[in-house]
């Protein structure tokens, strides 16, 4: 499986993103990586292969929407009411359902929030 990252950039704080994970290959549950500069990768929100199943991260929760189209074999990310401190490089990253290991990675892409 191969995962392709795209769609981040620089916005002003309360600004919209919307980034796009395009993937090769079977997928089951889906997530949303970020790490900010010197912190670690936190998981910030999962999509199960159905959809039905999801999760997100207190500090992104009411602010951000994952969701997937099967049919493209993508998953996004809709990031509004940015804020700098959402400034980081966002991975996305599959799983199987079971499994509590991310197996395969995408690229990062850098989203940069400006106050």
């Amino acid at each position: 499986v191969q995962l392709q990252a795209c769609g981040g950039g620089l916005v002003q704080a309360g600004g919209s993103l919307r980034l796009s994970c395009a993937a090769s290959g079977r997928t089951f549950t889906m997530g949303w990586f970020r790490q900010a500069p010197g912190k670690g990768r936190d998981l910030i929100a999962s999509i199960s292969t159905s959809g039905r199943e999801i999760s997100y991260a207190d500090s992104v929760k009411g602010r951000y929407t994952i969701s997937r189209d099967s049919a493209k074999n993508t998953v996004y990310l809709q990031m509004d009411s940015l804020k700098p401190e959402d400034t980081a490089v966002y991975y996305c990253a599959s799983k199987s359902y079971l499994a509590t290991t991310w197996a395969y990675w995408g690229q990062g892409t850098q989203v940069t929030v400006s106050s």
